[in-house]
């Protein structure tokens, strides 16, 4: 599947500890853009979305998670990198197990990619940028 010409469904987990959001940290060079994003990816034909986001964890921080319930679905229509792309995103609460939990990790599948934990406050004062859109709604 090419992300950038067809709808993509993907599922995010939100887990939140102390007030702070476990995201992935990105940069659009088109933009000028760092922003933060809930880890997550697509997910595969004949895959629920609850497993595509345990495995989608587990390939990115090698992290467990458990998945408590869906919270939301948005759709997500934006330009990274300059290209247009379309998303349906499935929107789950989540717990990371406690034997996996780390201040940062790094993300095994990006190239100096790194997921850390960022207060929820920076997100809703519009200090850092956070996606999808309306993600702040969620959290």
């Amino acid at each position: 599947m090419d992300k950038f010409k067809e709808i993509r469904p993907i599922a995010l987990g939100v887990a939140v500890r102390d007030n702070k959001l476990l995201v992935s940290e990105g940069y659009d060079k088109i933009k000028n853009e760092t922003f933060y994003r809930c880890l997550g990816g697509g997910i595969e034909f004949a895959e629920k979305g609850e497993e595509a986001l345990k495995r989608e964890f587990v390939e990115e921080i090698d992290a467990k998670i458990t998945v408590n319930k869906l919270i939301g679905i948005s759709e997500n229509i934006f330009t990274f990198q300059g290209k247009k792309a379309h998303e349906i995103v499935l929107l789950y609460s989540i717990n990371l197990d406690d034997s996996d939990y780390k201040e940062e990790y790094k993300i095994l599948d990006e190239k100096d990619s790194k997921a850390v934990w960022v207060d929820i406050d920076d997100f809703k004062n519009n200090k850092k940028i956070l996606y999808p859109e309306n993600m702040v709604n969620y959290i």
